[in-house]
């Protein structure tokens, strides 16, 4: 995100034509996109354990320590996302996602 989102002031902008489709997703078959599917109403199955909470309250720089139920579902999505990919999970960089990804998108572009 940080690599391909625009910004407004110190602020991310994000919309649903930049920063989350801007990756070539791999051909999957159906049980990989049922656990991608799982995984993600994993993460809204969380949230919704805090109605009295916005985003900024869940996803704060120290709050997501408080909602360890919601880190770990977004730890899950990662994790299959990443294998989804061929991506090591261990001791696998921000940096080497990206350039992975960006190697990926050139191929597809060429």
């Amino acid at each position: 995100m940080r690599t391909v989102a625009g910004r407004l002031e110190s602020d991310y902008s994000y919309s649903n034509t930049i920063v989350y489709n801007n990756f070539p997703w791999p051909d999957v078959i159906d049980s990989q996109k049922v656990e991608i599917e799982k995984c993600a109403q994993g993460i809204l199955d969380a949230r919704a354990k805090y109605p009295d909470s916005n985003l900024a309250d869940m996803y704060g720089e120290t709050s997501m320590l408080y909602h360890s139920d919601l880190l770990n579902a977004h730890r899950d999505l990662d994790r299959a996302v990443m294998k989804l990919y061929g991506f090591p999970v261990k001791d696998f960089t921000e940096a080497n996602c990206v350039a992975a990804l960006m190697e990926m998108y050139q191929k597809l572009t060429k």
